[in-house]
């Protein structure tokens, strides 16, 4: 029988939907990170690793989520505990690989403590959407070659730890997704000169990295993003199937339908 489940917490719905399907969770939260958890939630600090592995192997814990949105946080070295301390080296170095070296270093962290790591989509399989899964209008022509471009730029800026999101419209590639995040690149897309423009309205395309361990930072889309994408004049999403979360389904898919946008899960 698997030994208990603890949610590492950080912003956004996901920790919640986790919460509500996994009531015998213990929940974690950091200090200074915004979380929408109730007050039974424990609080951490990032500096004090040592107190965070102790409590979890006194609560029986031996496996882990960790889930919702955090930027790179700020640190204070003195506040840092001999566990910490000690671990500094490999994450800093982690640093320098991006973002997947850095998370790929926290996940060996954790399983060199006895945790088994999981990906928020094997408690909740319903996250993902299936190859084929498709709603609003069909794409054309010209939308169909714009999703194909953007995916073959996202896979060329793969090898360089950059990029789960791309904009095409009329074959003209108008934003790639940095460490700013979705709602920037929507956002620098909308408030583009009409003039620099193509005239087809152009698709986003959400996907992961190759290679990328989708236990943690999976690519996700939400109500937000369909009213982003909507905000940027575009035509619809393009989504990889299995391997980009639904957040919020329900608010998202009556946002589709509310914009008419279109939302397609394929593999590109």
């Amino acid at each position: 029988m698997p030994g208990r489940l603890a949610i590492l917490a950080c912003g956004g719905a996901l920790p919640v939907a986790l919460a509500s399907a996994c009531p015998q969770a213990l929940q974690i939260c950091f200090a200074g990170v915004p979380h929408n958890l109730g007050e039974g939630a424990q609080e951490h600090r990032f500096e004090k690793f040592g107190a965070l592995f102790q409590a979890l192997h006194e609560a029986g814990v031996t496996r882990i989520v960790l889930a919702g949105s955090l930027p790179r946080p700020t640190l204070d070295p003195s506040a840092f505990d001999a566990v910490t301390m000690a671990l500094v080296p490999r994450l800093m170095a982690g640093m320098q690989g991006g973002d997947d070296g850095l998370l790929t270093t926290v996940i060996s962290v954790f399983e060199e403590r006895g945790f088994a790591v999981l990906g928020a989509h094997d408690l909740l399989p319903d996250l993902t959407a299936a190859e084929g899964f498709h709603l609003g209008p069909p794409l054309d022509e010209i939308a169909e070659s714009d999703a194909a471009r953007a995916a073959d730029i996202l896979a060329a800026l793969s090898p360089l730890d950059i990029g789960q999101g791309c904009v095409v419209a009329g074959g003209q590639c108008l934003g790639i997704e940095t460490a700013q995040g979705t709602d920037a690149l929507l956002g620098f897309v909308a408030a583009t000169d009409p003039a620099r423009r193509p005239k087809a309205r152009g698709v986003f395309v959400k996907a992961a990295k190759r290679g990328q361990d989708l236990r943690v930072d999976m690519p996700a889309i939400g109500p937000g993003t369909i009213a982003a994408v909507a905000a940027a004049g575009l035509a619809g999403l393009v989504i990889e199937p299995g391997r980009v979360m639904i957040l919020e389904r329900d608010k998202t898919l009556a946002a589709l339908s509310d914009t008419g946008l279109f939302l397609t899960a394929r593999t590109l």
